[in-house]
C-alpha cells in the first residue's frame, strides 16, 4: 500500500504539494515513483520560471520510462532540489520529505484547493 500523508494535495497525475508551506515543495507521490521504478535521472525545472496549474515543469527518467512533471497550481518556481542532480533515488526513498522536486509560490493559493486530498487520491489509484 502506498504511503498517501494526509497533509497534502494531489494531481491526478501524482503530483504532491504541500499547501500549508510558503513555498510549496512539490514531489511525485509514492504510488508514482513504485511504478516508475528506479529513478536515475531527473531534469530539474528552470529557477524563477512563472508556470500555470497543469503545466509541464519538468522531467524524471527512470530504468522504465520517462514522465513529465506538472505543475499542481500556477505560480513562480523558487527553489529546485539540486542534490537530485547527484542522487535522483532520493525520489524513491523519500519521495515526501528530502525527495521534493521543486518548491513553488503559490500566484492563487486557493488553487491548490481544487486538488484532490488523500482520501481522493487513495480512490484515484486503487
Amino acid at each position: 500500500m502506498s504511503n498517501i500523508p494526509d497533509n497534502l494535495r494531489y494531481r491526478d497525475s501524482h503530483e504532491w504539494i504541500d499547501p500549508m508551506q510558503d513555498p510549496a515543495p512539490v514531489g511525485i507521490t509514492d504510488h508514482a515513483q513504485a511504478e516508475l521504478t528506479d529513478v536515475v535521472f531527473v531534469d530539474l525545472p528552470k529557477l524563477g520560471a512563472q508556470v500555470s496549474a497543469g503545466q509541464q515543469v519538468c522531467v524524471i527518467e527512470s530504468v522504465k520510462a520517462a514522465s513529465d512533471i506538472y505543475a499542481p497550481v500556477a505560480g513562480e518556481i523558487v527553489a529546485i532540489n539540486e542534490t537530485l542532480s547527484n542522487d535522483p533515488g532520493l525520489i524513491n526513498r523519500d519521495p515526501f520529505l528530502q525527495g521534493w522536486i521543486f518548491k513553488i509560490k503559490s500566484s492563487n493559493p486557493v488553487e491548490a484547493d481544487a486538488l484532490m486530498n488523500a482520501e481522493a487520491y487513495r480512490k484515484h489509484i486503487a
